[in-house]
């Protein structure tokens, strides 16, 4: 049945999100055609959170060791916000150039099996 998950980010300056994903964040990728890049992601999970209105979605990464991450972005010049325990994880932002903030947190929290 299902053997993966896409995630598609909409942005106003795709290429350079592309090109964060692809040269900062060193992600594996294919060219699916004209500059199309499709990115490769590690196993991954989905959690279902109560809110006001439906239709809010976000996006985290997870690390094994945030400050390390952190460290990172810094030597190439990314910000990321200070890290924060929230008991479930600790937690650092940064955002994209095209503006999406993107989450990156160290879980505490146990991890699911993958599907595959």
């Amino acid at each position: 049945m299902i053997n993966g998950a896409h995630v598609g980010l909409y942005s106003t300056d795709a290429d350079a999100d592309r090109a964060f994903l692809r040269d900062v964040m060193g992600m594996p990728h294919v060219d699916v055609g004209e500059g199309w890049l499709i990115f490769g992601l590690p196993a991954a999970e989905v959690a279902v959170h109560p809110a006001e209105e439906s239709g809010k979605h976000e996006l985290f990464f997870l690390c094994e060791d945030v400050e390390a991450f952190v460290g990172s972005m810094t030597e190439k010049s990314i910000e990321c916000t200070e890290i924060e325990d929230r008991g479930w994880g600790l937690l650092t932002q940064m955002t994209m150039p095209g503006g999406h903030a993107i989450g990156v947190y160290q879980p505490r929290h146990e991890r699911p099996p993958s599907m595959g």
